[in-house]
């Protein structure tokens, strides 16, 4: 891998705890600090794109990632985008060729104290050197192929859907 480009998108990887207004807002990027903080052997470039949860995501916005993604350089992408509308993202970033691109998040802010930020995006960028082209979701410890996963909201997991 000569260079991870490293594209953001929001969702709760990046939410920040207003305690004036008891509401969470989507910060500033987290992956560029979390991977200087480990001390990673490779280089790396963080582009945000967009900022939001990723219920508010649309097609324009899926459309406008997909394009900046697919105008870099690049061949190995790692994406951070909210857990809930993810796959619909990863559907969409299919039809770019020639490039590994792995979408990651968090079910907790990586701010928080037992994120599950850190492991995920461990997980994501040991899949984004070692996968061939092609689009992938790592969350939970595994890595998924975007057609056979789905988030259960109500056990805040990926898993196969059968």
């Amino acid at each position: 891998m000569e260079q991870l480009l490293v594209v953001t998108t929001g969702g709760t990887i990046d939410k920040v705890y207003f305690d004036d207004k008891s509401d969470y807002q989507v910060g500033e990027p987290q992956i560029g600090r979390i991977l200087q903080e480990l001390g990673v052997a490779f280089r790396f470039e963080v582009i945000p794109i967009i900022r939001k949860d990723s219920l508010h995501i649309n097609s324009d916005d899926r459309e406008l990632i997909r394009a900046a993604i697919a105008a870099q350089p690049a061949r190995h992408v790692l994406v951070t985008h909210g857990t809930d509308s993810m796959v619909e993202t990863a559907k969409v970033l299919a039809s770019i060729p020639d490039k590994t691109i792995v979408l990651t998040g968090a079910l907790n802010p990586a701010r928080f104290r037992g994120s599950d930020a850190e492991f995920n995006i461990g997980t994501a960028v040991g899949a984004v050197q070692s996968l061939p082209p092609g689009v992938y979701i790592a969350m939970n410890g595994r890595i998924w192929d975007p057609a056979k996963v789905r988030k259960n909201v109500a056990a805040n997991r990926f898993e196969a859907n059968n």
